[in-house]
């Protein structure tokens, strides 16, 4: 189902790596550097945040137009002296300094433009005094600007308490008699590389762990077929969507009970996404085990659709399946679909055509207490048989907006099959053209299987 899209946040620089534009207020490099000279509470004595180059700080915006590096000193110097010296970036250009008194000031000043924060351990955290926890105010800050570099200060008896704060998350801590220019101009420097540094190696790792659930996922989704001892021939495709890294919700699965029977499913939960595929293995799962129990036709989609209304997430999923068993003897079958496209059906001699699907019964999840009749399909002594799911017929054909639909796809499959295509490539051709026909990747996923039965 279509989900709003939150508003995303802009990129702070101390991420992105981008510095500002062009000088603030449309002023002057000069203008800058000369209001840069200026004490930054001088002006007003009760003005508590400032900004060195520009005086109060702008408004937040996405797209600001400035070139300068910026520092949000967060310190509280009731003197009124400045802590931090004149600073120059690495291509000498002058470093916007921001002053906050306090945590609060310093949350208003925290517009995407800063790149680096300097603050003051010796500041007080709000709402922990006499915690005990001399870090309580670089936490709060921390969690305030995660994705910002962050620079410690402390006083030269209390360097433990610096190392300290890098080891909690700081980037570097620097002792607060011991600055000058061109120290803490470099610390700034080295703080914004490493800190965008970080993010990239954990935007790596995350990256890592989602491949590693894309792999279980997987396995989940499309197993390996348990056929031993039949002599069906068992082929399979699948294409996740254009719009997702993650698989679907599509799933399938063949097993051959011991009684020789062998059973064959295919489904589709709605929507896209971490969620619906692990709802896909639930139910394929769940399928498995109950087939292997025994179980066949309405009574055990009756007992899936039990699995759905107890593991879906919203009350709104549902999920059509198509399951069909397979006598011992090969030449019948039974038929059950839950609001799923009906299979393919190929023999020599005969054009291919799709089953019955007139006792097709709703999805599972849609209605309490549902049936689905299973209808008896005779086969034949050599058959080929394929079941789908429908991101393989509502792919667009060329320019002309239809889609490609059943009667579009048993066409397709019908012209592929008197070429004299069978099994893997056959299913390989008929997902490539449909992708060719819509001029590019389909936006649902296609799951397609394929059991052939040769005469004896």
């Amino acid at each position: 189902m279509p989900a709003p899209v939150p508003r995303q946040r802009a990129i702070p620089a101390a991420e992105g790596g981008q510095a500002p534009a062009a000088a603030p207020n449309g002023g002057s490099a000069q203008d800058s550097s000369e209001a840069r000279t200026a004490s930054p509470r001088a002006a007003d004595p009760s003005e508590n945040a400032t900004d060195r180059t520009t005086g109060p700080a702008p408004a937040r915006t996405e797209t600001a137009a400035h070139t300068h590096l910026t520092l949000l000193l967060i310190e509280d110097d009731p003197g009124g002296s400045p802590i931090v010296p004149e600073l120059l970036d690495q291509a000498g250009k002058p470093i916007r300094v921001r002053t906050a008194r306090n945590l609060t000031e310093a949350a208003r000043l925290l517009t995407d433009d800063v790149h680096c924060i300097l603050l003051d351990l010796a500041l007080p955290a709000p709402g922990r005094t006499g915690d005990g926890d001399e870090l309580a105010v670089l936490k709060h800050v921390l969690e305030l600007a995660p994705r910002h570099a962050v620079l410690a200060l402390t006083g030269a008896d209390d360097t433990e308490r610096g190392a300290e704060a890098v080891r909690v998350g700081a980037q570097d801590y620097l002792v607060r008699d011991e600055l000058d220019g061109r120290l803490l101009s470099r610390a700034i420097r080295y703080a914004v590389e490493r800190k965008r540094s970080d993010s990239a190696e954990r935007r790596l790792a995350e990256g890592r762990v989602r491949a590693q659930e894309n792999r279980r996922l997987e396995r989940g989704l499309l197993p390996t077929p348990l056929l031993d001892g039949s002599p069906l021939r068992f082929a399979a495709r699948y294409r996740p969507g254009r719009s997702r890294a993650l698989l679907g919700g599509d799933f399938y699965d063949v097993v051959r009970t011991p009684d020789g029977t062998v059973h064959a499913m295919i489904g589709d939960v709605c929507g896209h996404g971490p969620d619906e595929a692990a709802l896909g293995v639930e139910l394929r799962i769940a399928w498995r085990a109950l087939t292997l129990a025994g179980l066949c036709g309405d009574q055990l989609l009756g007992t899936l659709q039990q699995v759905l209304e107890h593991e879906r997430p919203d009350d709104e999923i549902f999920a059509t399946l198509c399951a069909v068993d397979i006598a011992p003897d090969g030449r019948r079958a039974g038929l059950c679909l839950a609001g799923h496209p009906s299979p393919l059906l190929a023999r020599p001699g005969h054009p291919a055509r799709l089953l019955p699907y007139d006792n097709n019964g709703p999805a599972l999840g849609l209605l309490p207490g549902a049936r689905w009749p299973r209808t008896q399909v005779e086969l034949g002594a050599e058959w080929s048989l394929m079941l789908y799911t429908d991101g393989l017929i509502e792919g667009r054909v060329g320019d002309t907006g239809e889609r490609l639909g059943q009667e579009g796809m048993v066409e397709m499959i019908r012209r592929r099959l008197s070429e004299g295509l069978r099994g893997e490539e056959l299913l390989s051709t008929a997902v490539n053209e449909v992708r060719d026909l819509n001029g590019g990747e389909l936006t649902d996923d296609v799951a397609v299987l394929l059991l052939d039965r040769a005469a004896v």
